[in-house]
């Protein structure tokens, strides 16, 4: 019997999906002949003179040109492409999400997910959104040298701008999960302009709640937990302020986007401080800040160690070079974050250390292996060690590895109570024992006496 055709399989659902009614979108990526610098195309189900087509938009490096078709000429159109002209596809629907992708042997193959989303969206042709990043923004937007004095993003900073209206979802979504956004005095809720990534923030929005919230006993947010540590250096905030710490902020763009929208969007009471190690950043950042009036947006010298905080309601590090992501956790448990959001980059401790298990010795030996097996080891670690200190975390890719291949992102919202689950603190010790791997950054938070130290909860 031949096996199953996974582009045809993929046709099939995406036509079921739209007959009944569970279609939420389409993606297709990976040209393989990218002429004309067609990136990607998306589609969304909406409705024309009463009837339902599909719309394509066929993102270019410098335009999107926008088509709609019939739905039977909609599919055909996916079908003589699928596998020919694209190479990966990600068809999500209210039941089940579907990736498309080429193997590396030759080939493609399909594999099934739970749904992201659960609601199909408006089928309505015409959407109103409000972007993050509007007028409101060009005042931090012009001063980082994102966008000119007319507002338009300047050709070589089209990449940045994209990637903050992402990670700005992101972190929207993740708000939403720590309860932050009921303290706004606003209900609208806007979302980055242009199209989400494959597969990262606008799943985070449908996922978040059921994901999250399952089994939390929340804190009431503002409110320091006890024994949680930090220093007097800064004056304690008060009320339902928040406070968010961007650590190794560099220029700030990603500090600038979450203090813009927190106060200009959702005008909610938060402070937003950005540490940088070069002094230099740091100083032209908070000179901007005062520049444009940001109130509540602070800049200072320092690492994740040495800044001087009170407690923090969120601790962010992007980027954080080797066991500085590890500095983060540590610092972000001990301060009693309620999110801590991480993009590591660099995964240099553990490899030396890393033994090469009988099962997988001859796949080791190859060095680009024993690298990404390296990264893919130090990053389990960690996820594992914040649900130990009673986060639950999720780990997604946040950019396209055509940007980057540091492109990994791990988000953990503190609900449970820490170092209280055995099977967690197991997964961490049988993980490192599998790999012979005997001294790691973050093995205090398994001892007990440490554990103490480093509880939100005391």
């Amino acid at each position: 019997m031949s096996k199953p055709d996974p582009a045809r399989q993929l046709i099939e659902h995406l036509a079921t999906s739209l007959a009944d009614g569970t279609f939420v979108r389409l993606i297709l990526s990976r040209p393989v002949r990218p002429k004309g610098e067609l990136v990607k195309v998306f589609a969304r189900c909406v409705q024309l003179k009463r009837q339902p087509h599909l719309s394509f938009t066929f993102r270019y490096s410098t335009k999107d040109i926008t088509k709609n078709m019939s739905l039977p000429a909609g599919i055909e159109w996916v079908r003589n492409h699928l596998g020919r002209e694209f190479r990966s596809a990600l068809l999500s629907t209210t039941q089940r999400d579907w990736q498309f992708s080429a193997l590396e042997s030759g080939g493609y193959r399909i594999v099934a997910h739970q749904p992201a989303i659960t609601q199909a969206p408006p089928r309505d042709h015409d959407q109103p959104r409000k972007s993050i990043l509007d007028e409101s923004a060009h005042d931090w937007l012009q001063g980082l040298g994102v966008i000119d004095a007319t507002g338009k993003v300047r050709d070589r900073m089209a990449d940045k701008h994209r990637q903050i209206n992402r990670y700005l979802e992101i972190f929207s979504h993740l708000a939403d999960d720590c309860g932050w956004r009921v303290l706004g005095g606003t209900g609208d809720q806007p979302v980055p302009s242009g199209d989400p990534p494959d597969g990262t923030a606008e799943s985070f929005k449908n996922q978040s709640s059921a994901a999250f919230a399952s089994g939390f006993t929340s804190m009431p947010v503002g409110e320091s937990p006890p024994g949680a540590g930090g220093s007097p250096a800064l004056p304690e905030l008060q009320g339902a302020e928040l406070l968010i710490g961007d650590m190794g902020c560099g220029k700030g763009y990603l500090t600038f986007g979450v203090w813009h929208l927190f106060r200009r969007i959702w005008h909610i009471r938060a402070r937003v401080i950005g540490v940088e190690v070069r002094p230099d950043l740091a100083d032209s950042s908070a000179k901007l800040a005062r520049e444009i009036g940001a109130e509540g947006l602070e800049f200072i010298p320092g690492t994740i160690d040495s800044a001087e905080l009170p407690r923090i309601d969120g601790l962010i590090a992007l980027h954080a070079c080797n066991t500085a992501t590890d500095h983060a956790i540590l610092r972000g448990i001990e301060l009693g974050a309620k999110l801590i959001l991480l993009a590591p980059c660099c995964h240099k401790e553990l490899r030396p250390q890393m033994a090469h298990p009988e099962a997988l010795a001859a796949v080791l030996r190859h060095g680009i292996m024993e690298e990404r097996m390296a990264e893919w080891i130090t990053d389990g670690l960690r996820a594992l060690s914040l649900e130990w200190a009673g986060y639950c975390t999720k780990m997604f890719e946040f950019v396209s590895a055509e940007h980057t291949a540091k492109n990994l992102m791990i988000s953990a919202v503190r609900g449970r109570r820490p170092f209280t689950s055995a099977s967690a603190r197991d997964h961490i010790v049988q993980l490192k024992s599998f790999f012979k791997i005997q001294s790691h950054l973050l093995d205090p938070l398994l001892d007990e006496t440490a554990c103490l130290n480093h509880s939100p909860t005391g």
